[in-house]
């Protein structure tokens, strides 16, 4: 779809039939919105409005459209749709301030009404010579716009566009329009008009014609991934056989502190980047389905998060990826965003010396070529060890129990939230890991000590709970610590070489949060591989 804007002048009579029109169709649009909410159906409300508002049925069609859309919008936002303000929150916000000076406030009055009253929308229609009630004519002085008011009555302006480039869109547009009208075979084409500064100015839009496709994914893809911290898109190209070719990342700062057309303009040039890259090398591009990101909410304690995540254009830069690369004749395939940057910090970091965002952004490639991801068979192991479940456990309570001490000292309500939501996590990540050592146990129960170690290693840890999200629980915290904000090369060892690595990283039982599960020194411990007793905190030791 491509919309393009233009400026359309009516003399001062019909511009006032136009505005009356106008606020007709956007009473008609809230109207039908808070309907919707109440669970109307567009066909109950179709012919009570048009009676209501004095509006043919293509009107009252268009308008519980654009409200289904702004429902639609909310939704996918996760915002109350009950919230919703015509004419935009901000200015309605500034309207409520009551040191606003007589003219300051009149000028806001103004902007709000224009962008809550004056708008008006007609979709396209092939049959109807590409739109029934908003209609481009070609005429010896120029392009005019014929709007029906009702009646059968309608007024004209004249469209005013200013054409800069050879490129120009607006070109190809008037083009089309004037092949259609000697052939006789028109397309369709929506048109939004709309107030702004007392003038009058038309949005556009129709259906672009789309090459075929002639890059896929058999060529190979550029896996794409978001992070707001650092604020970046991480890029991994990766051949059809699922290798990594490589990488890099482009950095999305510019977008902070700039207005919305300002970002709207970077992204442009972000998403050009991008597809120029797919198409100079052959690769066709991947990226995440994202139906709805949370965003924090106020009070949450993480106000620059938040923020930024307010200003993260990322489903502004997909779309505008999509739309370049069908331009181009590019594949884009979006796949199922879960868990790929667990995958990726726990799999391919370690194992590339890669940062996570970039191995998050190879598992979303290998994932849309249709490669699955398996555990590697020495994190198995691990997970198959009873003795470093109750590590993990003991080193998750350390923590709940340092996180409820700053807590009773904390004054700030909204660093208390932080600290809340931390603790909170931690108990279901305590309990995740507690019934993986149920399952453990249980099964331990019916075999002798001296074949139960082996039969760990030989099989799969079998439990209901999702294997990697397990082992994330299991190795970040309790294994890397702080350092699994980027640094995952201490996992590697593990990876490659597990008869090495479970020397290296060996948890020492002791005193502390496992204290109470383990017996003393003088009991004797079973001597597993890897594994000793000093009587000392338990923890892992790091050998270079």
């Amino acid at each position: 779809m491509i919309t393009l804007s233009s400026r359309v002048e009516f003399s001062s009579k019909d511009i006032e039939t136009l505005k009356d029109l106008m606020r007709r169709w956007s009473s008609c649009k809230r109207y039908a919105y808070q309907r919707l909410l109440e669970g109307k159906e567009r066909k109950e409300l179709k012919k009570k409005l048009q009676t209501m508002f004095g509006l043919n049925s293509r009107y009252v069609d268009d308008a519980i459209f654009k409200a289904q859309e702004v429902l639609k919008a909310c939704k996918e936002k996760r915002q109350n749709p009950k919230k919703v303000i015509f004419g935009g929150r901000s200015l309605f916000e500034k309207l409520k301030k009551n040191h606003l000076q007589r003219k300051k406030r009149q000028e806001l009055k103004r902007q709000w009404q224009e962008k809550r009253k004056y708008r008006l929308y007609s979709r396209g229609d092939r049959s109807k010579r590409g739109n029934l009630n908003i209609r481009l004519l070609f005429k010896e002085e120029g392009l005019y716009l014929r709007v029906n008011v009702g009646n059968k009555k309608w007024i004209e302006g004249k469209v005013y566009r200013k054409v800069s480039r050879e490129k120009d869109k607006w070109i190809d547009f008037i083009w089309s329009l004037q092949v259609a009208e000697k052939t006789k075979e028109y397309f369709p084409y929506s048109v939004e008009l709309f107030i702004e500064d007392s003038k009058v100015y038309a949005y556009i839009s129709y259906e672009e014609s789309i090459p075929q496709v002639v890059i896929t994914k058999n060529s190979g893809v550029i896996g794409i991934d978001a992070n707001a911290s650092p604020f970046h898109l991480a890029l991994a190209e990766v051949s059809r056989d699922g290798n990594l070719v490589g990488y890099q990342s482009i950095s999305l700062h510019e977008l902070i502190g700039k207005k919305r057309e300002q970002r709207e303009y970077i992204a442009w040039h972000i998403a050009h980047r991008i597809t120029d890259m797919a198409l100079e090398r052959r690769r066709a591009i991947a990226i995440e389905r994202l139906a709805g990101m949370p965003k924090g909410y106020r009070g949450d304690g993480r106000a620059k998060l938040r923020k930024r995540f307010h200003q993260w254009a990322y489903r502004s830069i997909l779309e505008k990826i999509k739309v370049l690369a069908k331009r181009k004749g590019i594949e884009v395939i979006e796949v199922y965003p879960a868990y790929t940057s667990v995958i990726g910090s726990l799999k391919y970091a370690p194992m590339y010396n890669i940062d996570k965002d970039i191995a998050g952004a190879y598992v979303i490639g290998r994932r849309a070529l249709g490669f699955k991801e398996k555990l590697p068979v020495n994190y198995l192991k691990l997970l198959s060890q009873e003795e470093f479940i109750r590590y993990s456990i003991g080193e998750l309570e350390d923590r709940k129990q340092e996180l409820k001490e700053e807590l009773k000292k904390e004054g700030n309500k909204y660093k208390r939230n932080v600290l809340k939501t931390e603790i909170s996590k931690l108990n279901k990540d305590i309990k995740l890991l507690v019934n993986l050592l149920s399952s453990l146990e249980s099964k331990s129960e019916t075999r002798e000590p001296a074949d139960l170690w082996k039969e760990q290693v030989r099989e799969e840890v079998r439990t209901s709970y999702k294997l990697w999200q397990v082992l994330r629980v299991a190795l970040i915290l309790p294994v890397l610590g702080k350092s699994f904000v980027r640094d995952f090369s201490p996992l590697k060892s593990v990876l490659v070489d597990w008869g090495r690595s479970v020397r290296r990283l060996a948890p020492i039982p002791g005193v502390g949060a496992m204290a109470s599960q383990m017996p003393p020194a003088s009991a004797g411990l079973p001597q597993m591989a890897g594994y000793k007793y000093t009587g000392q905190k338990c923890s892992f030791i790091h050998f270079c």
